[in-house]
């Protein structure tokens, strides 16, 4: 179908196609839309416009959102490798359903069975339950509120010589996966010193990096640090992008970000799997970001963090009424989560799955983000995006009664 596609657009107006194996767009019921738009004028779907959203397109995204994020990254993080010829590894972008998509075909396309690949947990659980299948060895590294310790990760990557790297034997670890930004569960951020040391090593010890940063535009503090994006001389780096956080969490669309012979095969993968992410869902973003513009988005995405920066300071105080003797934690960095460590309770599964429901409060248990789930945690993690002030006050002074009972 696709190679179809490529023919029909170098073909002369006058040419017959026979060829296409795509349905007929006048017989789909849906023929035009409106959406109203908070900061904008409503988006039209006029009928042409519509029966191309309805219809299948290519597997990397719809060009015209594929140019406009393309030039979005350059501008952003001016990556060394949008220069760089298609062998060097240039930056090359694909459109996928939801950032999720992207990381889990990054991770089938990358590891064998007893790979070696790093990361610093507590972490997405989404991110491990998509490792576990695939039988590689998932190595900790340490981590403060700052993030991956370099130093940490240094003492574990010195098993491996340099002949074991450069002849790929024992295993050397083939990624090192991080959340950078208001990491999942933890709230922390990786600083720009850190981000250079780590980006070094993984040239010393020739792996990839895996950029998965989803809260990249919920950052309190600007500027925002340097991605490892705009680090990479190599074509090492995949970054992953994500719009759930600021745009729509159910429209499902994500980017990929990387050297053009990995995210080429993405690409094919995409093709034998989901096809492509929605047309509709591709044009509706589209037309936004094309009223919009770079400037608009940007305004938009300070709107959005102004909302997250009072609901993370309206936690915090709840947390500082409430948990001050009971409970340690960082104010994080970015991100929706607090992960807060309860003192003298070692394990929160049962404290949060068994009592907690009949206190009528609900956290996530710090064990659900560890490698091994059954490990002991004495963590929680609370989201500060949907409650109200007056909720998460509530919900403390509940988890407050509930941690002097157990004690």
């Amino acid at each position: 179908m696709l190679h179809t596609a490529d023919l029909m657009q170098k073909s002369p107006p006058s040419l017959i196609s026979l060829a296409g194996g795509v349905p007929n767009p006048n017989v789909f019921p849906f023929k035009k839309a409106t959406v109203d738009v908070g900061y904008g004028t409503p988006i039209e779907i006029g009928e042409d416009l519509m029966k191309r959203a309805l219809q299948y397109s290519a597997s990397a995204g719809i060009p015209e959102l594929l140019s406009w994020l393309k030039d979005f990254q350059r501008t952003l993080h001016d990556p060394p490798t949008a220069n760089y010829s298609p062998e060097q590894g240039q930056m090359e972008v694909c459109v996928t359903t939801g950032s999720q998509e992207g990381l889990c075909k990054v991770f089938e396309m990358l590891i064998n069975p007893g790979d070696n690949i790093l990361l610093d947990a507590p972490t997405y659980p989404g991110t491990l339950a998509a490792l576990r299948p695939l039988g590689c060895n998932i190595i900790n590294i340490p981590s403060d509120q700052h993030g991956i310790i370099p130093k940490a990760l240094k003492e574990i990557l010195s098993a491996w010589s340099p002949e074991d790297v450069k002849n790929c034997s024992n295993h050397p670890p083939k990624f090192l996966y991080t959340i950078p930004n208001g990491c999942n569960p933890t709230g922390n951020s990786l600083t720009a010193e850190r981000k250079k040391e780590i980006y070094q090593l993984a040239r010393q010890y020739d792996f990839l990096i895996i950029e998965d940063d989803p809260y990249y535009f919920l950052q309190f503090e600007k500027p925002w640090a340097p991605t490892f994006l705009s680090m990479d001389v190599d074509g090492r780096v995949i970054r992953t992008d994500s719009f759930s956080k600021i745009l729509s969490s159910g429209l499902r669309i994500g980017f990929l970000t990387g050297p053009k012979p990995l995210i080429d095969r993405v690409v094919l993968h995409i093709q034998v799997s989901t096809m492509h992410t929605s047309t509709f869902t591709q044009i509706m973003i589209l037309q936004l970001l094309q009223q919009w513009g770079q400037k608009g988005f940007l305004e938009h995405i300070d709107r959005v963090v102004d909302f997250y920066r009072i609901q993370r300071d309206a936690m915090l105080t709840a947390a500082d009424k409430w948990l001050k003797d009971l409970a340690e934690w960082y104010p994080p960095a970015a991100g929706m989560f607090l992960w807060i460590k309860v003192k003298g309770i070692s394990d929160t599964q049962q404290l949060i799955m068994e009592k907690a429901l009949k206190k009528e409060v609900l956290l996530v248990p710090g064990g659900a983000f560890n490698i091994d789930s059954s490990e002991p945690s004495s963590y929680v993690r609370a989201s500060f995006s949907l409650s109200s002030p007056a909720q998460m006050d509530l919900a403390f002074k509940r988890l407050a009664d509930l941690i002097k009972e157990s004690l």
